[in-house]
């Protein structure tokens, strides 16, 4: 793989916007009708939601590799409709947009629900 060029350059105000968050995934669900998407439920510590993401090719056992592990969730996106189900926030992982097979983006160890990146 080639790195992308790096994007343009943006302001820490600009960087601030965005709320990034731990999240434990407690159950991934198939979407039916849907050939990559998965529906998660994920527990930010003070609430749940639901997260739609289009990851189900990439994982051989989705639910088995995902349930109970620990990622980085966009928690500030506005609500979007997939195959009849909003979801709540997106998925913060490495590799897709490059062509690699994404893996979570992961705190280094176990962090309390809902604690911000950055």
């Amino acid at each position: 793989m080639t790195p992308a060029p790096v994007k343009p350059t943006i302001t820490p105000a600009d960087l601030e916007k965005i709320d990034i968050r731990t999240g434990t995934i407690l159950e991934v669900l198939d979407v039916p009708g849907a050939d990559k998407l998965v529906q998660m439920r994920v527990d930010f510590g003070d609430h749940t939601r639901t997260v739609v993401s289009g990851l189900k090719q990439e994982r051989h056992d989705p639910a088995g590799e995902l349930t109970g592990r620990q990622a980085l969730f966009v928690v500030n996106l506005e609500p979007r409709k997939m195959r009849g189900i909003v979801s709540e926030a997106m998925l913060f992982d490495i590799g897709y947009a490059d062509g690699v097979v994404p893996v979570l983006a992961v705190p280094e160890k176990p962090v309390p629900n809902g604690t911000r990146a950055g």
